[in-house]
């Protein structure tokens, strides 16, 4: 399976982790999903994400979540490894990695508050994993509360050539964007494939400012792979209105703490997941909230007959 490079793009679908209503991993649901998203014409796949409730798993688990995907697709898998310590992330990343991987994916942990730890961290990083592994930063300061500057993610680029790709997810961050694009384009780091996160939800000005695609989970990625193309091809008004038709659930699906839940939710709508249980702990939807995400997929469907639902 081919590697990630610094010229990466497209959408790559971060998948969520099937559980049965017991909290076991569902693989029956997991090959569903995997077959569904190459069906809707994404370039890659990335497990154990943050969403995909890595932290649930054990080590175990999540090799074979791995293994169980790579033995279905041929599109790249990307798979996250962070951990509090490089010895987990060691393991782990040279078990996805001997098994087809095309990546990893770091994000920093919390404790990190100054440029130079935060380099550190990541030279830390790359030599436990191995210089000939890819991997990707995750820029996600909401959730980590790590403020990683384009200044430092220059030096990471510079220093490390197993950097190849920036998750982007600051919030703002569209300037953070084109600030890249200009350090790069001046000669003062080399180029990273950026795909974005926040599940999208500016996906349609990102790829404007030279994103170069996307790593979200949507619970419906086809209109990523839209805005991504139409953008690629220079027809922005296709892009905004792919966009502007599923903003409303894509709102909705952005919010903190239940966000996981309206995804699984939907895709148990669309007959890819048996069960949207999230492992203990995890959110789950009222009745009344349900209904709310049930009105906007009837409303969404009338603009994208793509999304058809299970009784």
């Amino acid at each position: 399976m081919a590697l990630l490079t610094r010229t990466t793009k497209g959408v790559f679908a971060i998948a969520p982790t099937p559980f049965d209503d017991s909290g076991a991993v569902d693989l029956d649901s997991l090959s569903r999903l995997t077959e569904f998203y190459a069906a809707a014409g994404v370039t890659g796949l990335t497990l154990l994400g943050q969403m995909g409730e890595a932290p649930k798993l054990s080590h175990t688990e999540g090799v074979d979540i791995v293994k169980h995907v790579l033995k279905r697709t041929e599109l790249p898998v990307v798979v996250g490894v962070s951990a509090p310590g490089y010895a987990a992330m060691r393991a782990l990343s040279a078990e996805v990695m001997a098994a087809g991987a095309a990546g990893v994916m770091i994000a920093p942990p919390n404790t990190l508050r100054t440029d130079d730890r935060i380099v550190a961290y990541y030279e830390g990083a790359a030599a436990a994993i191995g210089g000939d592994v890819p991997f990707v930063i995750q820029d996600y300061p909401l959730s980590f509360s790590v403020e990683i500057s384009p200044a430092v993610i220059a030096r990471i680029a510079g220093d490390l050539p197993g950097c190849v790709m920036l998750k982007h997810e600051d919030w703002p961050g569209l300037e953070k964007i084109s600030s890249l694009r200009h350090k790069e384009a001046s000669g003062q780091m080399p180029r990273l494939s950026i795909l974005c996160g926040n599940g999208g939800l500016f996906l349609d000005f990102e790829t404007e400012r030279g994103a170069d695609g996307a790593m979200t989970g949507y619970c419906v990625p086809e209109m990523l792979v839209d805005v991504v193309r139409h953008t690629a091809a220079g027809d922005r008004d296709a892009a905004h209105d792919a966009f502007d038709a599923h903003l409303p659930l894509l709102r909705y699906e952005q919010q903190p703490g239940t966000g996981l839940a309206v995804r699984k939710y939907v895709m148990k709508r669309r007959g890819l997941l048996r069960c949207d249980a999230q492992r203990s702990p995890g959110a789950s939807l009222s009745a009344r909230a349900r209904s709310e995400v049930d009105y906007l997929l009837a409303r969404l469907a009338r603009k994208d007959p793509r999304l058809t639902l299970a009784p």
